[in-house]
């Protein structure tokens, strides 16, 4: 079995940052976080790029965390599982240290922690049929992955508060309307969209438009306040029962039955 990566494709200035793990639907590991702070790290220090597109290979952007590190966790104590939970959001919005501007382009499915890293991005162009959600309570988990203030950033508060205590399922038209992506197009023309988005903001002067990085980006001092909390809250949805219903109900395709525990 290969290792999940990020391959890095180059056309100009513009950088295409490809989460290829297709096999598995690109679902969110530690590993595949580690590849991708490495990946941004690499263009951090080249002052060619000037714009970044980030995709999921074979037309899924990624299906969210991985079910068995879910379970790993919930053999881990409180303060273990509040560091690694860090650990892991800062690999995947390591996306927003870059001081150019990003432009997720997302197929398919972004589902849980796979959608806030699209929301993370400066811009979206969505598949319109993408199946999209903010499922952690479905799944009986506190949200993470900065959800808590991306979510309400994006769509306003109470539209972001609905989504993230229904997780419910949404499709990219509908992400349009809420404010969660710019644009929803047939699945075949989302990356060839983003990419050419990602082609006009690199033909705009470069020092102005990383100035203006630097004003419209998500503030991150009240994204590293809400992942401090949603770390906490997580260590305690792992230790709780109804999480371990959710996790055997994701796995048996039926409705969990959540007792409160």
């Amino acid at each position: 079995m290969s290792e999940p990566r990020v391959l890095l494709e180059r056309d100009g200035a513009v950088a295409t940052l490809v989460l290829d793990d297709a096999r598995r639907k690109n679902v969110m590991t530690p590993e595949l976080g580690a590849s991708l702070r490495a990946r941004v790290e690499e263009l951090r220090a080249d002052p060619s790029v000037r714009a970044v597109v980030l995709v999921g290979a074979e037309g899924t952007f990624s299906g969210g965390g991985d079910l068995s590190m879910l379970e790993r966790l919930r053999t881990l104590g409180a303060a273990e599982t509040e560091a690694f939970m860090l650990d892991f959001y800062a690999r995947y919005l390591s996306i927003t240290t870059l001081e150019v501007p990003t432009v997720a382009a997302v197929q398919g499915a972004a589902i849980g922690a796979g959608l806030c890293v699209a929301l993370a991005c400066d811009l979206c162009v969505v598949d319109e049929d993408a199946r999209l959600a903010l499922n952690f309570a479905k799944l009986g988990l506190h949200p993470g992955m900065g959800a808590t203030h991306l979510a309400p950033w994006r769509a306003g508060a109470m539209r972001g508060a609905e989504l993230l205590y229904t997780g419910r399922r949404f499709d990219g038209r509908e992400a349009v309307r809420l404010g969660l992506a710019l644009e929803a197009l047939p699945a075949s023309d989302v990356r060839a969209r983003a990419e050419a988005l990602a082609r006009d903001i690199a033909g705009s002067a470069p020092l102005a438009i990383r100035g203006l990085k630097r004003s419209l980006r998500v503030d991150p001092d009240a994204l590293g306040r809400a992942l401090a909390h949603e770390a906490r809250e997580q260590a305690v949805s792992y230790a709780s029962a109804d999480l371990g219903e959710g996790l055997r109900a994701a796995v048996e395709r039926r409705s969990p039955s959540f007792e409160g525990a």
